[in-house]
């Protein structure tokens, strides 16, 4: 079978929320962080048939990168990568060495805030976060006003980047770290509970991930 360029460019993106990667059979890949805080979940341009489990995400993507439009043979115990004379045996992890998101996708009780983050302002949030070295993102809502905060939710004396993205008529302080956010660009939906948890999703749900949020 051959694997989009699409589909890669998922997979690499879920190298940043966990190095190693369990696939189902099917055409939805997820993957969570080793803290448990972030779930990623993405219906892809692929179906595969065999379950197959990879240790080194990084590794394995780069080993597909030497070829042009490779060939790929999932059998039992290792994958053959090939194209023309060339090819690469690339063998399974035990799916016991991988952790793994939760089959069920998780439900989200009481949503406080719901608002569409365009790509380009959440681009800014974390151009400021960098330049500013601030380590959380919070969605508050106050005056009306739905707006992003980026600042440190210790330390109130801290420099902060605001940004108005919708309209409220709610109180509320729900504070994301920073490194937690990890997405594919796009614009999104987000819809924020009170019971710790967030749901950003686009493309009409085929790309999801789940937040956690932090006690202040």
């Amino acid at each position: 079978m051959n694997i989009s360029q699409n589909t890669l460019s998922v997979l690499k993106s879920f190298t940043s929320i966990n190095p190693s990667l369990y696939v189902n059979s099917g055409n939805v890949v997820k993957t969570i962080s080793p803290q448990k805080t972030i779930i990623a979940r993405a219906e892809v341009d692929d179906s595969f048939e065999t379950p197959f489990g990879i240790y080194d995400l990084n590794q394995f993507l780069s080993t597909v990168s030497i070829f042009e439009s490779p060939d790929f043979d999932f059998g039992d115990r290792s994958v053959e990568i090939k194209n023309g004379v060339s090819s690469v045996t690339y063998g399974y992890a035990d799916a016991n060495m991988i952790m793994q998101a939760p089959e069920k996708d998780l439900d989200l009780p009481d949503i406080v805030v719901e608002f569409e983050l365009k790509d380009d302002v959440f681009k800014k949030t974390m151009a400021a976060a960098s330049v500013l070295q601030l380590p959380n993102w919070s969605v508050i809502g106050s005056g009306g006003d739905v707006t992003l905060v980026v600042g440190n939710s210790k330390d109130e004396s801290s420099n902060t980047f605001r940004t108005v993205v919708g309209s409220t008529d709610l109180e509320f302080d729900l504070v994301f770290k920073v490194e937690n956010l990890k997405f594919m660009p796009a614009d999104y939906t987000v819809r924020i509970s009170s019971k710790g948890i967030s749901h950003f999703s686009t493309n009409g749900g085929k790309l999801q991930y789940y937040i956690a949020t932090e006690s202040r």
